[in-house]
C-alpha cells in the first residue's frame, strides 16, 4: 500500500514482475529497488537486468545501483510490516530451476531493522536518473538488447 524496498544481486525480473512493480508505482507505492553496480561476478546478468531499467523508471520504480563492493543481499520489505529474506534472486533460475529458501517475517520490529540497512546501503548507491539513463550510447544499449535475448537462461 505504501511502500516496497527490494534488495536482489541478480535482478532480472520476468515481464510480469516488471509489470507488477510499475503498477504499485503507478498506485503510488514507494518501489526501490537496490541492485549490484560495478562490482559483480556475472556481467551479463547485470546488464540483462539493466536492459528493463528504462521501462521501470517510466512506469515510476527508482532504481539504486550500489557502489563499494558487489551487493549479495536478498531481501524484500513491504510497508515496513512485512519482510521475505533468503537466497532467492528475483530472476527465472530462481524461480524455475534452483533450489531455494527463504524466511517471510511478519512484524514491524524486523522490518524496521531491515528497512534502516537498506537506507544505509542507498547513501551508498548511485541512483538512476531516467533522463541520463536514456543518454547512454548505442554499445551499452546492444549489449542490452543482446543479453535481454538470453533473460530466461538467466
Amino acid at each position: 500500500k505504501r511502500s516496497l524496498d527490494l534488495t536482489s544481486a541478480y535482478f532480472v525480473p520476468r515481464p510480469a514482475f516488471i509489470q507488477a512493480l510499475v503498477e504499485a508505482a503507478q498506485r503510488g507505492v514507494e518501489v526501490r529497488v537496490l541492485v549490484p553496480g560495478p562490482h559483480v561476478d556475472k556481467e551479463i546478468v547485470r546488464i540483462a537486468g539493466r536492459s528493463t531499467y528504462e521501462q521501470l523508471m517510466r512506469g515510476g520504480v527508482q532504481i539504486f545501483e550500489y557502489q563499494p563492493t558487489m551487493l549479495h543481499a536478498k531481501s524484500l520489505v513491504v510497508d515496513k510490516v512485512w519482510t521475505t529474506i533468503g537466497s532467492v534472486h528475483f530472476d527465472n533460475r530462481s524461480f524455475q530451476l534452483n533450489d531455494e529458501a527463504t524466511l517471510c517475517i511478519q512484524g514491524s520490529a524486523f522490518a524496521q531493522q531491515l528497512t534502516e540497512v537498506f537506507e544505509d546501503d542507498l547513501v551508498k548507491s548511485e541512483k538512476m536518473k531516467p533522463r541520463r539513463w536514456l543518454q547512454r550510447g548505442p554499445v551499452q544499449r546492444s549489449k542490452e538488447m543482446a543479453a535481454r535475448l538470453l533473460r530466461r537462461e538467466l
